[in-house]
């Protein structure tokens, strides 16, 4: 029998607060996603202004994050034709879920990935650091 570790309501809800801090010091209204070790959804956020094709994209950056276990980020330069570790083409994966653009980073308390968080509708790098602050968050909580 396996015990499984997951974010609650609670913990998801403070995580989509700090990206949403971040993104309002940025003036980007952003989709947040979290989701649970697996990958399903757990809390969503849409800030006003958010772009309705973020709704989507957020999951699917969460998702990745959680299921492949690091940073939608980490995918991009791989994906690039001739890396060492290529991985071209694994954006078609799973019906296109995976997700190879910055904004998706894995949740984890004592080394072991509990979670996802997925932000969309700025510049990858924008979305990148509204998903940091959300994860900065839990590391307080934790702490």
């Amino acid at each position: 029998m396996l015990t499984i570790n997951r974010l609650n309501q609670k913990e998801a809800k403070s995580i989509i607060d700090g990206a949403v801090q971040k993104a309002d010091e940025l003036g980007v209204p952003m989709c947040i996603s979290v989701v649970d070790e697996s990958g399903n959804l757990i809390a969503f956020e849409r800030m006003d202004g958010g772009k309705i094709h973020s709704i989507t994209i957020s999951q699917d950056k969460a998702f990745t994050a959680a299921s492949a276990r690091k940073g939608t980020h980490e995918f991009n330069q791989a994906c690039i034709p001739g890396h060492e570790n290529n991985l071209f083409g694994i954006h078609t994966a799973l019906g296109g879920r995976m997700c190879i653009v910055g904004g998706g980073l894995p949740i984890t308390c004592k080394g072991i990935v509990v979670g996802g968080i997925g932000v969309s509708s700025g510049s990858p790098e924008q979305d990148l650091g509204c998903a940091q602050a959300g994860v900065d968050i839990f590391k307080k909580i934790l702490a």
